[in-house]
């Protein structure tokens, strides 16, 4: 069975990441609240960067860019397919 992630809210996220800020260490974060030292590594991050979790809000511009191109990519695809359906109804009532 798979370990299920906790969900923690967005102004304890805040406080963790503020906690960081002002000098104490992961090590002291880690063992007084039990959240492994990456999550907090993640949390601080994301407060000095953005001032959000959302991971909307921490993507680069290329991966923001690559996103939009994945999903543009994929309705042509679609455009395509019905289109190329079309076509052989076309095809068939033409016959």
């Amino acid at each position: 069975m798979s370990k299920k992630q906790p969900v923690y809210a967005t102004d304890f996220k805040q406080k963790i990441a503020e906690l960081r800020e002002s000098g104490k260490t992961l090590r002291e974060l880690s063992r007084e609240y039990g959240i492994a030292n990456q999550t907090i590594a993640n949390w601080h991050k994301q407060y000095i960067t953005s001032g959000s979790f959302k991971a909307k809000d921490n993507l680069t511009d290329n991966e923001k860019e690559l996103k939009e191109l994945r999903k543009e990519n994929k309705r042509l695809k679609m455009e395509v397919d019905i289109l190329k359906q079309a076509a052989l109804i076309m095809g068939r009532n033409g016959e």
